[in-house]
């Protein structure tokens, strides 16, 4: 028996997500959002990138995850101490030239304020149109030293 579809159980064999609910939140390695919310495998898709940004590839993600899979909540969670919020894009496009060899001057979204970040990315997601469930999309902080996700109020 294949261990991991028998870990898995059931979770395996749903396709949509148990809860209806996609994340978009970041890769950094110390954010566990599975254990961060209490969720366990099958219960959300969760998508993950630099800075849980609402880039063009998060959207299209998120209208998949909506049309195919039919979540109807999004969750849009960053965190304090995020790299993207600790360097500008300048630094982190040096970093990256240093470490490649090749020249990078793309935008990822580097901030200086996590709340407003917060709120582009929210605003981001409510405003694609190829998502059928907007009304939904609601953002949050992660402390990661205190381990506490706090829900960050945006207007519609």
């Amino acid at each position: 028996m294949n261990t991991r579809l028998h870990y898995l159980g059931s979770a395996a064999r749903i396709v949509e997500p148990v809860q209806h609910l996609a994340i978009l939140t970041c890769m950094d390695a110390r954010v566990d959002i599975n254990a961060v919310l209490g969720l366990r495998p099958g219960d959300a898709h969760v998508i993950r990138n630099a800075g849980g940004r609402a880039s063009s590839d998060a959207l299209r993600a998120l209208a998949i995850s909506q049309a195919i899979m039919h979540t109807r909540e999004v969750m849009v969670i960053h965190h304090t101490d995020c790299a993207l919020g600790r360097l500008n894009q300048e630094q982190l496009n040096a970093q990256i030239t240093a470490a490649s060899g090749h020249q990078f001057a793309e935008d990822v979204g580097c901030f200086t304020d996590p709340i407003q970040a917060m709120t582009e990315d929210v605003e981001r997601v409510r405003a694609y149109p190829y998502l059928q469930a907007r009304d939904k999309v609601r953002g949050f902080i992660y402390d990661l030293t205190s381990n506490v996700v706090t829900e960050v109020p945006i207007r519609d």
